[in-house]
């Protein structure tokens, strides 16, 4: 507001306009990012792979068994289960064919989730539904153009009915029914109490989805902190914590475990061999966040409620909406079920298998979600801060992410023949895996991609053999689990609940760092632990 304030009063003695600027900079980037898809269109190496490529359409069988098996999980909504009975002669893109130039649009909406809101936050904040269309079509133009609409149609689908409408529809049922669950009273936001619900939080994750501990405990846990005059450390660590690393000890806390039970990985593997690494991490990201929120809660003078008073008696605390915990247990319960219910039934659009199993978890999802809207009071929710923005944003763009991540994954699939095949390659030596390389790779590749196929492409790249990697493999898949799981939180867009829970603080006034402003408080917290833990446990 100060900065509006400036630039109304300082632009008619000549200073300089800050809107104006940021304008010109979104036309910039718009620019850059024209001329981005004309290269791609004009490649000349992607229009000679595009012809070998159209020859053989017809006659190309696919085997997508592996990469397919997934979808919706119990935490970050990716796509896990059977997939691929319909596949057989599926208009898919080949990985191997694709050039890097295909990444741009996804590295395009990740650059404009963490530039535009710096430099144009008013047109971000009207626009970003469209800039995420805008960077679909920058995509999806050229890919349909010179793969073939067949192909483009076959991908859209194929990631539209299997991960992204899936995803919304979980992260719908747990936001909504999250949303539900009123804490009365009010608690005082001490390092100590502060220190308890992140606790709590991580517990719960593994057993209930990080989403559903997220969107469980995000709210309470700002309404507790509204007298404090920093907050952003704590809902910082709320994301470390709760929404991804707490998740590691079960199938239900995290996709990519949820994909290692469907390939066969036994459910209390993750408990068994997780444990340890998930206990070190939490306890020295709990020390440290209680040493820093009890220095700045000193320095803060030690606020002991909203008015600077202790809690009246009419004030004890007490919990609306209860029927919404039961809720969110029948949430766990689909998607449970979905998990290991197998009829054999399935319906097929365009090559993509539909499981009947998937399809009724859905719509006992949705159902849910309208459960908790009929049977909790409107007034407990408009109390509880609870607004849909939050979820309409997530949706508008993980719309385009999933898009536009469409050639990245064909590419990580393609392993030593694609365009990161050096990459693939850098996981082993002499026959022999490299586990520290597995959990660096898996890991920083989840940060920015789905962490559940980043997941199975290196869980097929160490050999796929669900006996040899529980057994003499074992300290490799642990490698893998603890990449795509912890390193989840690296980036907003690491696991889903971090961007459900960096929007619903920002809503309610906090404000929370850019998407590379982030990336600093996880590089320089997370990255030295990561070490730690991957020396101790690798």
């Amino acid at each position: 507001m100060s900065a509006g304030i400036f630039v109304r009063t300082a632009a008619p003695r000549g200073d300089i306009d800050l809107p104006s600027c940021r304008c010109h900079a979104a036309s910039v980037v718009v620019r850059i990012v024209l001329a981005a898809v004309i290269v791609m269109l004009a490649s000349p190496l992607d229009m000679a792979r595009a012809s070998v490529r159209s020859a053989e359409a017809a006659t190309t069988a696919v085997d997508h068994e592996a990469a397919d098996a997934h979808g919706p999980d119990a935490d970050h909504g990716t796509a896990v289960g059977d997939h691929h009975g319909a596949h057989g002669h599926a208009p898919h893109a080949d990985g191997a064919e694709l050039s890097l130039m295909w990444v741009v649009p996804f590295a395009g909406i990740l650059l404009s989730i963490a530039i535009f809101p710096l430099v144009a936050p008013h047109f971000w904040h009207q626009n970003f539904g469209k800039v995420s269309a805008f960077w679909c079509l920058a995509f999806l133009i050229p890919f349909a153009l010179i793969q073939g609409g067949d192909v483009a149609l076959y991908e859209v689908l194929h990631i539209g009915l299997l991960e992204y409408v899936p995803f919304i529809i979980l992260l719908l049922a747990l936001f909504t029914i999250a949303g539900g669950v009123r804490l009365t009273g009010q608690l005082a936001g001490t390092p100590g109490v502060n220190l308890g619900i992140l606790l709590t939080g991580t517990a719960l994750a593994s057993w209930m989805g990080t989403t559903g501990a997220a969107m469980l405990l995000i709210r309470p846990l700002l309404r507790a902190n509204e007298n404090r005059r920093y907050r952003v450390h704590t809902v910082i660590f709320f994301i470390f914590l709760v929404a991804n690393i707490g998740g590691g000890l079960t199938p239900l806390g995290d996709p990519p475990l949820f994909l290692g039970f469907l390939e066969g990985i036994d459910f209390f593997w993750p408990t068994r061999n997780m444990l340890f690494p998930v206990i070190t991490l939490s306890a020295i990201l709990l020390t440290i966040y209680y040493i820093a929120d009890k220095v700045l809660y000193a320095r803060e003078g030690r606020p002991s409620g909203p008015d600077g008073n202790a809690q009246p008696a009419e004030q004890r605390l007490g919990l609306e909406g209860k029927i919404n915990i039961l809720l969110l247990g029948c949430v766990v319960i689909a998607v449970l079920m979905s998990g290991v219910w197998k009829p054999g039934i399935h319906f097929t659009v365009f090559h993509v298998d539909l499981q009947i199993q998937n399809i009724m978890r859905d719509v006992m999802l949705v159902g849910l979600a309208f459960l908790s809207l009929r049977l909790t009071d409107a007034e407990s929710r408009r109390l509880n801060g609870f607004t849909w923005f939050p979820i309409i944003e997530v949706a508008k763009l993980f719309a385009g992410i999933f898009a536009t991540i469409i050639p990245a994954i064909a590419i990580l699939k393609a392993g030593t023949d694609g365009a990161l095949s050096q990459v693939i390659a850098a996981v082993s030596e002499d026959g022999q895996p490299v586990n520290q390389m597995y959990f660096w790779l898996t890991g920083i590749l989840s940060s920015f991609l789905d962490n559940a196929p980043t997941y199975l492409v290196f869980f097929n790249t160490a050999g796929g053999d669900t006996q040899a990697l529980m057994g003499p493999l074992s300290q490799t898949l642990l490698a893998i689990s603890m990449g795509a799981v912890f390193m989840g939180a690296n980036t907003y867009i690491g696991n889903a609940p971090n961007f459900m829970v960096r929007a619903i603080a920002a809503e309610r006034g906090i404000p929370m760092p850019s998407f590379f402003g982030y990336m600093l408080w996880s590089i320089g917290i997370l990255f030295p632990i990561f070490v730690l833990v991957s020396l101790l446990y690798l």
